[in-house]
């Protein structure tokens, strides 16, 4: 029999080996396809005296990601369609459908002859799930290889036994860290955790897997033998005791009990370590259907899977522009920026030029690449080769002569239109006519900046975000005369150094920083309303930001702040800036010297190590303080989401963002805008349009302008429309098929 995603070939002793290589596709992924020539596979091995056991594994260079996206889109979209009609009926087919594939590996594992999991490769989510259930597991000594079950990550949880077979083969305390934070494991860290039976040379990868069978590998899990004890001891225990009051304790503190997702792990394994494997089983689909169900769920699986998926692979990508290989890129001025920039560029195994004023400047810059490294080696993520290889690839210098050659160069000098006019003249005269000028500014429109250079349809925006290193976003900004050539190639770069590109139009702040200036704005004015700064920055964590819009204040410099503030003034006038949060951001700077972590003060104090940062004891000098207690928490948690969506709705409505999944995953990947959400349109979408326009005025009537809805929102209240209807991304690509 053949098979469209596996071979199958029996050797002389009798051992199956199972190949999973699916055609057109860079990596496996389960599909209903798949899971059905598995189940196949299964009856044929178990049927066949002649096989003695199997070892399965990839044809490719990776073993599998997992669950394909359109499988997960099918279930949730089945289930939408025929919630209305029989809630009953719609959630039963979605546990059943739920539990094929877990019924699926039950069935390997019992199947009464010994499978092996030879993993040569990535290996995630469902694959992992499935190695689980073989009777062993090896994974190839190579750096390529890494394990995890990272479902909790986007708003669901390992629903094919993971939450059942971990806790069974490791203790609860490292089950529970893997399971609840999505961990990636190494070869060396999952077999000292029991989760991998062997490691073995690359080229003796399956030649291992089968050495195990050969050698009388048990066909029985351990958790169906009689006797089988828990590693780490039982759930009513001592151990179990000191284990699960804090976990759950941790979770809340972590999660705030914002992700349903990572709560439902703790049950599964709870509840599942206290019956017998198949009663466990049965729990895990029941939390699992839960789940999917769950708006959280939705919206994560959404954002933060298929919509970051289609950004990483170029969905606003021009079309009939050839994709650009790139011999060498440019990078103009070797500051904090300019290094970052270098380092990831030469990371992705891009040549790259460092300019600066002096050479010191730009070997100054290239140090940078080489302390990254060197952390990174420290930490056992690099080798010394890694490092002599990444630094080869760096070149700096103080001649602009050196950019001659270069596809694509990014500005990254100080925020003055003067330096930046001078780089960009300088720059073009030795540039071929081809090549793209892209300015990482933050704050000056790039419509005036490419007033500047000689071929304005080849200028483009190219915003990082700092920590270049860290920071996984970028946006990428029109100006008025860009091109779709200047926009594919700063795509493509993007794509190259491994981040994810979102298409901004032009505007003072563009997208991200709009969106964070409002978030630290109403902090301000909490401030001067005289609600305690614990009270600020605990409100924020608790409605998701992953930090306090005070702390995030002193990393980007309170300064930086008063500079922006003054230039709005200027540019746009008095009323652009709230006088008394001009006041409060003047005497913390001039008056009191404090200018965020940079300098060691701002509105937090930074002691030597090891002592921890704390808030400056002074804020509550600055105002008279209410009373904690007759404080609406949560409407300071709704506060902060409500000020950062409606500065993002008025951003489409000024269509300097178009696509709703670029606002969504942007503001998470920027600045963290509650993951649980979706997103900054996800959240209104979620809450419903009308529901959070009604609300707005509430708060506008309570705490002024900044709650205003705009008129794109009170329209599509008015019309029943989420964001997802009215600014649908696949519009023109059903149009097609249509046609």
């Amino acid at each position: 029999m053949t098979y469209k995603n596996f071979t199958v070939e029996t050797d002389a002793d009798g051992i199956a080996l199972v190949t999973w290589d699916m055609p057109d596709r860079s990596m496996n992924v389960f599909t209903e396809e798949v899971m059905r020539e598995l189940d196949s596979i299964v009856d044929r091995v178990t049927g066949d005296a002649a096989i003695k056991g199997a070892v399965i594994t990839s044809g490719k260079d990776t073993f599998s990601g997992g669950a394909d996206i359109t499988m997960l889109q099918k279930m949730l979209s089945i289930f939408a369609e025929e919630k209305d009609s029989d809630p009953a009926k719609a959630t039963q087919k979605l546990f059943e459908t739920a539990g094929y594939m877990t019924g699926l590996f039950r069935k390997l594992e019992t199947s009464g002859k010994p499978w092996v999991s030879a993993i040569n490769g990535t290996c995630m989510g469902g694959a992992f799930e499935l190695s689980l259930s073989c009777h062993a597991r090896v994974a190839a000594d190579s750096d390529k290889v890494k394990m995890a079950l990272p479902e909790v990550k986007i708003g669901i949880f390992p629903g094919a036994g993971g939450t059942q077979r971990v806790p069974r083969l490791t203790d609860q305390q490292q089950a529970l860290q893997m399971l609840t934070t999505g961990q990636t494991l190494t070869p060396k860290k999952a077999k000292s955790m029991g989760l991998i039976t062997e490691v073995a040379e690359p080229a003796k990868l399956v030649e291992t897997a089968k050495g195990l069978i050969r050698n009388g590998l048990s066909a029985v899990q351990p958790w169906d033998q009689k006797g089988f004890k828990l590693p780490g001891g039982p759930i009513y225990s001592a151990a179990g005791a000191n284990l699960w009051p804090p976990a759950i304790a941790i979770l809340r503190r972590e999660t705030y009990g914002n992700y349903p997702a990572a709560a439902a792990i703790l049950k599964c394994v709870y509840e599942g370590l206290l019956v017998p494997f198949d009663t466990a089983l049965r729990i895990e689909q029941r939390y699992f259907t839960q789940i999917m169900q769950s708006q959280e769920a939705a919206a994560m699986i959404r954002s933060l899977f298929i919509s970051l998926q289609e950004l990483n692979k170029g969905a606003r990508r021009p079309e009939g522009v050839s994709e650009t290989k790139f011999k060498k890129i440019g990078v103009i001025g070797a500051g904090f920026m300019g290094a970052g920039i270098a380092y990831v560029t030469a990371k992705a195994g891009i040549p790259v030029v460092l300019l600066d004023r002096d050479q010191a400047g730009a070997e100054k810059g290239k140090a940078h690449s080489e302390s990254l490294m060197d952390g990174a080696i420290k930490k056992g993520r690099a080798t010394q080769a890694d490092k002599e290889k990444l630094l080869a690839l760096i070149t700096p210098s103080a001649e602009y002569a050196d950019l001659n050659g270069c596809d694509l160069v990014v500005e990254a000098v100080f925020e003055d239109s003067g330096v930046k006019k001078a780089a960009t003249e300088q720059a073009e005269a030795v540039l071929k006519p081809a090549a793209v000028f892209a300015s990482n500014t933050s704050t000056i429109p790039i419509t005036a900046l490419a007033k500047n250079s000689a071929r304005p349809k080849n200028f483009v925006g190219i915003h990082f975000f700092s920590p270049v290193d860290k920071m996984m976003l970028v946006e990428i900004i029109l100006g008025k005369k860009t091109g779709d050539k200047a926009l594919a190639v700063a795509i493509d770069y993007v794509r190259a150094i491994k981040k994810t590109p979102i298409v901004v139009n032009d505007t003072r702040g563009f997208f991200v920083n709009r969106c964070v200036l409002r978030y630290m704005a109403e902090a301000y004015k909490m401030l001067i309303e005289g609600v305690p700064a614990p009270m600020i920055e605990n409100a924020a964590k608790a409605a998701g930001m992953p930090v306090g819009p005070l702390s995030l204040n002193d990393e980007t410099a309170i300064d930086l702040a008063q500079k922006i503030m003054k230039q709005t003034i200027r540019d746009l006038g008095d009323k652009a800036v709230d006088p008394r949060q001009m006041e409060l951001v003047d005497t913390m700077v001039d008056k009191h010297g404090r200018l965020g972590r940079k300098n060691g003060k701002g509105f937090y104090d930074y002691p030597e190590k090891p002592a921890k940062k704390h808030l400056w004891a002074g804020l509550k000098d600055l105002y008279p303080q209410q009373d904690a207690d007759k404080i609406d928490f949560e409407e300071l948690k709704q506060r902060f989401l409500f000020v950062i969506a409606l500065e993002a709705a008025r951003v489409m409505e000024e269509k300097i963002v178009t696509d709703p999944r670029e606002a969504d995953v942007g503001s998470i990947l920027a600045f963290g805008f509650a993951p649980y959400t979706g997103g900054v349109l996800s959240y209104i979408d979620g809450i419903g349009v009308a529901k959070f326009v009604k609300i707005a005025k509430k708060l506008q009537k309570k705490y002024g302008a900044e709650f205003k809805a705009p008129k794109l929102l009170l329209e599509m209240a008015d019309k029943g429309e989420t964001f997802y209807q009215r600014f649908n991304p696949y519009a023109g690509t059903e149009a097609k098929k249509a046609a």
